[in-house]
Parts: structure tokens; C-alpha cells; sequence
């Protein structure tokens, strides 16, 4: 493990602490970044995840994919997380924490917002981080695609269902281009060129080349995650500042589902006997969120500037740390994955 990898913790949190200063001392430049968008996709951001996952994507071997079949269980295993358990479990406790727990501190408009907002991130599962907690947990690129590719065609046609249902409106608006747009440039295109760049190299018949040039890319693509975090938190320094109490609020449940998500599908991929290359893939895909696209609704639902928006804000605040931890956990448990 490199350098970059070793201490990631140590840049993502230095990367936090920029983005926040940055986006304090800099809110003109920042503005200018938001507003460098199409169909609430952000371009830049768009452009830095790509650089994340294009080298993950020259390691995703097509001839290998047809085996996949073969281990259907880590398929089905993300698929119960995502579509029968993780949004009716964020539901639960966002209701929990902020029509019980925390009912004396939020007015019920408010909690009612975050709620909705935190069942957008739960309704939403991941497509582009996921590549990098794969990549870091050391996990099977091509059944990782497979996963995703699925979710994906999927949440196509779950997302607006399962999302008016939970929120108790038959009105919900999904934006198409979003979901379309965010699919292409964060699977397909990074996809096709990983693809056309794997062919190249294997032309060249040069033993390790494949193996040479993602090394190469690798500390790039530690630089697209760390950048990305940076203009996420700078986007958002403002909120971070003027509302630290809500934000802790949202943070808590927000954070016992993921570690609980995480956490029963870990257990039920050791129940299962799942190899930990595909297991933990698929643990990562049920726990983190497809925050661009539960941002995108929450803003066309409720308002740029509503409690739903700031939920799916803090979704991110969260997901990156707390995500890092579970890699971490995920690396250190690999043992449990060795059956005798």
C-alpha cells in the first residue's frame, strides 16, 4: 500500500478542513463551481469522480464478466440491502430520532424535511464512489460493475415508486436527466475508456503493463477524491457554519444506518460463505448513497434551501469518513473471509 493510500484518512480530513476554509474565504469562486452544472450535475465534479474511477475501470476484464453468473449470491445480497431493507430502515429512524428523539429541539415542518431528505439518500444507492471503496478493500472490479450496472437499471425504475410511497405523496418528480446523465458520466463513459484502454495495453503484450499504467493513475485518482471533497465541503461551508447543531442532529441517525446497514449485510455475507473481494463490494454499494441525485430531488422537491436539501447535504458531510472506516474495518476483518 502506498503512500496515498496509507495515510487517505489523513488527506480526506485535510481535505474537509480546506474545503470549509475555502469555501468561507473564497464563496465567489465556489458559487462559480456550482453554477457549472447541467441537469443538477455538477461538471466539475463530474470531471473529478471520473478521474477517480477510470483507473479502477482498465482493471474491469469483460471476459471474466461472463462468470459472474456463476456467484449470484453478492448480486442478490446488494440487491435485498438496497431495495428491501435500506430505504424502509432510513424511514424508521429518520421517523425515530425526529418525530421522537428529537422532536423537542426541531419544529415539525423542519423534522418532517429531514426526514424526506434523509429517505431520498436511503432510496438512492451508489454509482461512482463505490468503484473507490472497492478499489480500496481490494475488491473484484468486474462483479463490482455488474453490481452497479444492476442497481442502476434498477433504480430507473424503483426510485420514483419507493420514493413517493415513503414520502406519502403520488406527485414525486424524478429529474430524468440527472439520473440518465449522472449513469453515463460516472459508468458508462469511464467504462468505454477503460475498456479501449485496456485493449491497447494488452496489444502491446507486455507482462505487468495493465498493472504499470494503473499504478501510474492511482495517486491521480487519490487526487480526484481528495479534490472532490474539497469543493463538496466548500459548496457547503456556509451551512456547515451557521448550522452546526441541525447538522449534528441529522448526522446521528445518518450514522446509525450506515454503520447498521453496513453492518448487517456484512454478517449476512459471512453467513453466506461470499468470497471478501465480492462481499465487501457489496456491503460498500448498500451502505454509501447516490448523494448527487438525492441532492438533485430534494431540491426540486422541496426548495434549494430546505431541510430536505440540507439532509442530503449532510448525507455527504458524512458518507466520506464514515465510509473510510468501514474500508478500514473491511481490510482488517479479511480473515473472517478465509473458510476452511
Amino acid at each position: 500500500m502506498g503512500i496515498f493510500e496509507r495515510y487517505l484518512s489523513v488527506w480526506i480530513a485535510a481535505g474537509i478542513i480546506a474545503g470549509v476554509i475555502a469555501g468561507l474565504l473564497l464563496p465567489e469562486l465556489f458559487a462559480a463551481v456550482a453554477a457549472f452544472e447541467f441537469a443538477h450535475v455538477n461538471l466539475v465534479v463530474a470531471v473529478l469522480i471520473w478521474l477517480m474511477i477510470y483507473p479502477m475501470m482498465v482493471q474491469v476484464d469483460f471476459s471474466a464478466i461472463k462468470d459472474v453468473g456463476k456467484k449470484p449470491q453478492g448480486l442478490a445480497l446488494t440487491l435485498i440491502v438496497n431495495w428491501l431493507i435500506k430505504p424502509f430502515s432510513m424511514a424508521a429512524i429518520g421517523w425515530l430520532f425526529f418525530h421522537g428523539l428529537f422532536a423537542d429541539w426541531v419544529d415539525p415542518q423542519t423534522a418532517s424535511e429531514y426526514i424526506a431528505g434523509m429517505i431520498l439518500l436511503g432510496v438512492a444507492p451508489c454509482t461512482a464512489m463505490v468503484f473507490v471503496w472497492s478499489q480500496l478493500t481490494k475488491g473484484d472490479a468486474n462483479y463490482t460493475l455488474v453490481q452497479v450496472s444492476v442497481n442502476d437499471i434498477i433504480m430507473i425504475f424503483a426510485f420514483a415508486p419507493i420514493t413517493a410511497f415513503l414520502l406519502g405523496v403520488s406527485d414525486v418528480e424524478v429529474p430524468w436527466e440527472t439520473l440518465l446523465l449522472s449513469v453515463v458520466l460516472y459508468v458508462v463513459l469511464p467504462l468505454v475508456a477503460g475498456a479501449l484502454t485496456r485493449k491497447a495495453l494488452e496489444s502491446k503484450h507486455e507482462a505487468h503493463a495493465i498493472e504499470s499504467f494503473t499504478g501510474t493513475l492511482k495517486p491521480w485518482s487519490i487526487i480526484g477524491l481528495i479534490s472532490t471533497v474539497v469543493i463538496l465541503f466548500g459548496l457547503q461551508a456556509p451551512t456547515i457554519v451557521e448550522k452546526p447543531q441541525d447538522i449534528v442532529l441529522i448526522a446521528i441517525p445518518l450514522m446509525i444506518q450506515t454503520y447498521g446497514i453496513f453492518f448487517i449485510a456484512y454478517f449476512a455475507a459471512l453467513k453466506m460463505k461470499l468470497a471478501h473481494n465480492i462481499a465487501a463490494p457489496a456491503c460498500m454499494i448498500g451502505t454509501s448513497n447516490f448523494f448527487e441525485l438525492a441532492v438533485a430531488v430534494a431540491i426540486s422537491l422541496f426548495g434549494l434551501h430546505s431541510g430536505a436539501a440540507l439532509a442530503t447535504v449532510v448525507g455527504v458531510l458524512v458518507e466520506v469518513p464514515v465510509m473510510l472506516s468501514l474500508v478500514w474495518f473491511a481490510n482488517r476483518t479479511r480473515g473472517w473471509f478465509e473458510y476452511k
